[in-house]
């Protein structure tokens, strides 16, 4: 190490200032919420512009290929566009506890510490102990060896519920009610990088859940990796949803993502029922056929599922459903491939998010099965889902032209100049023209078009405009 580099470093890591990169689902955005929270308690400070930071953290993603190499790419921008100036560099999240070997012995990137998803509250301490180091070092070529911070450890007991995260502006606020999955799906690395299911008690998330409201929160997500397993001194999902409905000042309730194959009657039940919950649900397929559902691991079989799907509407005829399909999955046929197509055609999804199979380290598929279906063969079939389920999406969000829908206002401007856009109960997004709207606020709006992907709605004359 230089002098020049060793005295920057020095002087640079005491001010603290921390630049945070999210990728991934929305447990991983939580957790970044959780990690300001920790080290703005620690005398942190967060910076918007990366070129400000002398720490940058990147909260990866494990769950597909294209993260990774996302992550890695954005590792090599970030040096290349400091143009020598240092920083510290450190991983966060599934990747770090997926890939720790990869990471660690990767000379190009060079990285300065790394942590997994269990291991925030050791932050100041790892980044303390890296300060400490530098500070110690004198400079000398005998130093040249790169120190590390690192902590992948999992926990059977972590659940975050002693820290309130610091959460960004907008209309929804993450909670996490649940961390891990005991499910261990063939092709998901979740159980390896989360560690197993553990779940934080009814009161904690109803507090949490309260001084959200009192802050002006209107939605909440509950957040789960199988959300509705959630189980604690023996009260269930269903339980849980009605404790939080109950919290004044909330007005809608959303969660993902459940598993099908835990779907009882009482949770159905609470949610055709209680009016803040929205009447939407994100419930993963992930193959129609029953081999490739069996070496999936998933637990259900095709017919299974429809009849759940038949359960739900015929409690809730207004549900929308969305799901999540991977084609391409080792060993699967062209005539297996048919079976997804034939039960996505019978529930005719409101909407659908479709994944090329790519091989995750340590699952059971990649360890057991060959990945032999060619990527020609699942670009073809990606192709196919994707006209099918963009013709459905299109017929669904037809009916509701003319209906009165209520919205809640996220953005102004984001989607083009001039407009504004909210969601409806079902999560699809309605647009409207530039109003005297805000974020938070709920107004009633015709639905006057429809495209497979989102609604244009007007507030129209006789229809009140309710505040937020």
């Amino acid at each position: 190490m230089n002098m020049i580099f060793h005295n920057y470093m020095k002087e640079s890591i005491l001010h603290k200032r921390v630049f945070l990169q999210t990728y991934g689902c929305q447990m991983n955005e939580y957790d970044s919420e959780l990690v300001k929270s920790i080290l703005i308690d620690a005398g942190y400070v967060f910076v918007a512009d990366e070129l400000l930071a002398d720490i940058v953290m990147l909260n990866t993603c494990a769950v597909r290929e294209n993260a990774h190499r996302k992550v890695y790419g954005n590792i090599h921008e970030i040096r290349h566009r400091r143009q020598g100036r240092p920083v510290l560099i450190g991983i966060l999240g599934c990747m770090a506890t997926g890939l720790r070997k990869e990471l660690l012995e990767d000379k190009k990137l060079a990285l300065d510490f790394v942590v997994g998803p269990d291991s925030y509250k050791r932050l100041p301490n790892i980044l303390k102990e890296l300060c400490d180091l530098l500070l110690r070092s004198s400079g000398t070529a005998q130093d040249d060896e790169h120190h590390r911070g690192y902590d992948v450890t999992l926990s059977e007991f972590e659940t975050y519920a002693d820290v309130y995260p610091t959460r960004t502006e907008g209309v929804n606020a993450w909670v996490a009610v649940m961390r891990g999955c005991n499910n261990f799906c063939a092709f998901c690395i979740v159980p390896f990088t989360r560690g197993r299911e553990r779940s934080r008690s009814v009161d904690n998330i109803r507090a949490e859940v309260e001084r959200l409201a009192a802050e002006g929160f209107q939605q909440v997500t509950l957040l789960g990796q199988n959300v509705n397993s959630y189980c604690h001194d023996g009260q269930d999902f269903a339980t849980l949803l009605q404790e939080v409905a109950k919290v004044s000042g909330i007005r809608r309730i959303r969660f993902t993502s459940p598993h099908p194959k835990d779907f009882p009657d009482a949770l159905i039940k609470v949610i055709a029922e209680n009016p803040k919950v929205c009447k939407q649900i994100h419930l993963p397929l992930q193959a129609g056929n029953d081999r490739v559902l069996d070496l999936m691991g998933r637990g259900y079989t095709g017919q299974e599922f429809i009849a759940l799907v038949k359960k739900i509407r015929q409690a809730c005829p207004t549900i929308a459903l969305s799901t999540d399909v991977i084609v391409g999955f080792p060993t699967e046929t062209d005539a297996e491939f048919d079976d997804t197509v034939t039960v996505m055609k019978e529930v005719e999804f409101d909407s659908a998010f479709m994944f090329k199979y790519s091989v995750r380290p340590n699952t059971k598929a990649a360890r057991e099965l060959k990945d032999d279906v060619s990527e020609e063969k699942k670009t073809g079939r990606i192709v196919r889902l994707n006209e099918m389920q963009t013709a459905i999406s299109l017929k669904k969000n037809k009916i509701l032209v003319g209906q009165c829908q209520e919205i809640m206002i996220e953005q102004t401007g984001k989607l083009k100049a001039g407009s504004v856009y909210g969601r409806n109960d079902a999560n699809k997004i309605v647009t409207l023209a530039n109003g005297d709207f805000v974020p938070g606020q709920f107004v009633n709006v015709r639905i006057v078009w429809a495209t497979p992907h989102q609604l244009k709605g007007e507030v129209a004359p006789g229809e009140v405009a309710l505040q937020s």
